[in-house]
């Protein structure tokens, strides 16, 4: 059976690209010049690419450089290859792109919501300066950093702060950070694109070609119109207030029907939340939410697929058996009331059912 009205839940992942980003993309399209050429039409390009830094920055709040990249991953990659500090470290809770790209680094434990653990964080700046990477909003739980008293130990240390903030651009403040990783595909923008932030461009050592000489290949025109549009439409900004209401309202309703949320004691992103459903492993759920309709994930796109466990459940001492039957469902501007009763529904159905073959 098809369900053909399905409900999108999994804007973590990958969000739809909004209208006011598609049509600023179809606009971008008519200028095809290479931006780095030297000809009239060049020029035109790179005034186009230009503008969209601009914007995006002007958006963002950011009144420093901006770097265009593939997407967060590679901005992340970049600090991690060429920042002028020795030291690299980062929390046991991020993404696989920063572990990926920090192969012999510190890796800082998390207390049981997920949070820095202090005094690992002082341990590892009193050992020299160092690149700190530490998330804005964990990708699978939703669990907000203090990255403002962060910021300031690390500073104090003589340390630079790299900020992942794939989840939290264009739906919270920025924090003080020196780098900032952005996804453009979590806002509404297009997919394979992103931009590294910058405080002082003289930290982060050049390679030469594009870019100011920090990237190389051809500059993507129309996703950067499309990123700079996503994020001037601040459809997930004025979105978060709503959807702050409608999480707490799902979180409700989830406990009182015996599940549990994960990271319930920390400050977390109105758009994410992870949920414990009892005795109910994640991939029988997540097959079961599909065939109702509706879309959610186990974790990490970049590991649900695999449904490997979970490096930050495990990092924040989740029990093995219960991190098994955790999902996560994360929020989109357009989610609604009657998206939450529909998924309400069905949680309870695959709860029922579970505990009918049990009994």
């Amino acid at each position: 059976m098809t369900v053909q009205n399905r409900l999108y839940l999994d804007h973590a992942a990958t969000t739809p690209v909004l209208p006011e980003a598609r049509e600023a993309i179809a606009h971008a399209l008519e200028i095809w010049a290479n931006p780095s050429s030297p000809h009239a039409d060049g020029r035109a390009a790179r005034a186009a690419l230009e503008r969209a830094r601009a914007d995006v920055a002007d958006a963002l709040g950011w009144r420093h450089d901006v770097i265009f990249t593939a997407g967060a991953t590679e901005a992340i990659a970049i600090v991690a290859a060429r920042a002028k500090v020795g030291g690299r470290s980062y929390g046991a809770t991020e993404h696989d792109a920063v572990g990926a790209a920090m192969t012999d680094a510190a890796v800082l434990a998390v207390d049981s919501n997920g949070l820095i653990d202090m005094k690992a964080l002082e341990d590892v700046l009193a050992a020299g300066p160092a690149l700190v990477a530490i998330q804005q909003v964990n990708n699978e739980t939703g669990v907000i950093q203090p990255l403002t008293d962060l910021a300031e130990r690390v500073r104090e240390a003589g340390s630079l702060l790299l900020a992942d903030c794939a989840q939290g651009a264009g739906k919270r403040e920025l924090p003080d950070a020196d780098f900032i990783a952005v996804a453009a595909h979590k806002v509404g923008g297009p997919p394979g694109f992103g931009a590294l932030l910058v405080k002082d461009i003289a930290k982060l050592a050049a390679v030469g070609g594009q870019e100011r000489g920090y990237r190389r290949g051809t500059e993507n025109l129309p996703a950067a119109v499309g990123l700079a549009a996503a994020l001037k439409s601040r459809a997930f900004a004025d979105a978060m207030p709503a959807l702050e209401t409608l999480r707490a309202r799902l979180e409700e309703e989830i406990v009182a029907s015996g599940g549990l949320v994960i990271g319930a004691e920390a400050e977390r992103s109105a758009a994410i939340g992870a949920y414990v459903m009892p005795d109910v492993a994640s991939a029988s759920q997540l097959v079961q939410f599909d065939l109702a309709g509706i879309a959610v994930s186990a974790g990490s796109a970049c590991s649900s697929g695999s449904m490997k466990p979970s490096r930050v459940l495990e990092a924040m001492g989740v029990p093995a058996e219960i991190a098994a039957t955790v999902i996560r469902v994360s929020f989109g501007p357009q989610t609604g009331e009657a998206d939450i009763d529909r998924f309400v529904a069905a949680w309870r159905g695959i709860r029922e059912r579970a505990s009918s073959r049990a009994a």
